[in-house]
């Protein structure tokens, strides 16, 4: 068993499938003072990881706290289930939403018509969507570590001549040695995107959360092989034209869950705008292009060539999907609007039709949403980025 390990491994470590014809790894060997990338360096991102799910933890319970009670972050009423122990029972044990055929069975063993176990079911699934402070205590998160990884990572490639000219990310390829900063953009950032695969089950759950897991393995992937075939100048470039984005993404949310709703819309269109320049101009047409065109100038193509392009591939098919969600947002700014609703990341799974009872729901003045919140019931153009 061991023997066809080790056969097969060698097999898919072949020098011919990651590297152009004449180099391989033995080019990647340590000499004469330098220091060049090593796939056994990747292992201490899994501590990494652990170390920043304990960080987040501190945070979110101190400098996220008492950030949300600076800017006045509110917990947004909702209306509970009544108690009933036949309908609990059936919420916790069977489902949570029950077919038509189970709410007819439910009506008979509760007692209930058959509206008031649809109601109950309804507000029973808005009791468990998250509250305002746990949504901002994670946009806090992400903000803070997003912002600070881009100006750790501008920091370190200012000065760096591929920074102005992409075709200098080939420049002596692949024999590039590895600089301390390049080591730890790398490493932080991998720790990073582990730490959210393994934090995945307990934050909240967004309408896009399948796209969001295919983008963070995607990521790992990308940067653990960029990391390993040394295509390390080019794996820093796309790093920093990610985080370039997403840290103003995070905090319009935090300004959103605050209710600073002008100030919220003015960062989600400054976010669009970057994001859009930076994923669907600056990417593609320069750093891709620089992936994909330029190398076939200088070597033949190969296998590590084509796995290399196709997971940026995927990654750039995600931006064109989360852009057309961000200009539909674009469309909604329309006069009367109070605030952007953000389609791209950051909406929940709730219950589609709970807006058929916001009529019997009235109650001085307020109104329950289908996100389990209340608002005023005269407020038509009320939009969310929850």
């Amino acid at each position: 068993m061991l023997t066809w390990l080790r056969e097969l491994s060698d097999w898919v470590w072949q020098d011919r499938l990651w590297f152009p014809a004449g180099l391989g790894w033995a080019d990647l060997k340590d000499r004469d003072g330098l220091v060049f990338a090593k796939g056994s360096d990747l292992w201490v991102i899994f501590p990494i990881a652990v170390c920043f799910l304990i960080i987040r933890q501190i945070f979110e319970r101190t400098v996220a706290v008492k950030l949300a009670s600076l800017l006045r972050v509110k917990e947004k009423p909702r209306v509970r289930a009544a108690s009933n122990t036949t309908l609990e029972f059936y919420f916790c044990n069977a489902s949570k939403f029950p077919s038509q055929s189970s709410v007819e069975e439910l009506t008979k063993q509760s007692g209930c018509s058959v509206r008031q176990v649809q109601r109950w079911f309804r507000r029973r699934r808005n009791q468990e969507l998250p509250s305002q402070i746990k949504k901002f205590r994670e946009a806090s998160w992400r903000f803070t570590f997003y912002l600070l990884a881009f100006i750790a990572g501008l920091g370190a490639l200012i000065d760096k001549p591929w920074f102005y000219d992409m075709e200098e990310m080939w420049n002596g390829f692949p024999t590039l040695p590895l600089l301390p900063s390049q080591y730890w953009y790398y490493m932080i950032e991998l720790g990073f995107y582990i730490s959210l695969l393994f934090s995945v089950a307990t934050d909240v759950k967004r309408k896009d959360f399948k796209e969001q897991i295919v983008h963070h393995v995607a990521t790992i992937l990308l940067i653990s092989f960029s990391w390993l075939v040394n295509y390390i100048r080019a794996g820093t470039l796309i790093m920093l034209v990610h985080d370039s984005s997403d840290y103003l993404l995070e905090s319009a949310k935090m300004f959103n869950y605050a209710e600073w709703r002008k100030t919220c819309n003015y960062i989600f269109i400054l976010f669009a705008a970057v994001f859009i320049l930076t994923r669907l101009v600056i990417l593609p047409f320069w750093i891709i292009h620089t992936t994909w065109v330029y190398p076939l100038t200088i070597y033949p193509p190969f296998f590590g060539f084509y796995f290399f392009n196709g997971l940026l591939f995927v990654l750039q098919c995600l931006h064109i999907f989360w852009a057309g969600l961000i200009l539909r947002m674009a469309i909604k700014f329309l006069p009367g609007n109070d605030i952007v609703e953000d389609e791209r990341s950051d909406r929940e799974e709730t219950d589609s039709d709970e807006e058929e009872e916001d009529h019997e729901k009235t109650k001085n003045g307020f109104v329950q949403n289908g996100n389990g919140h209340t608002v005023l019931n005269n407020n038509h153009h009320h939009s969310k980025m929850d």
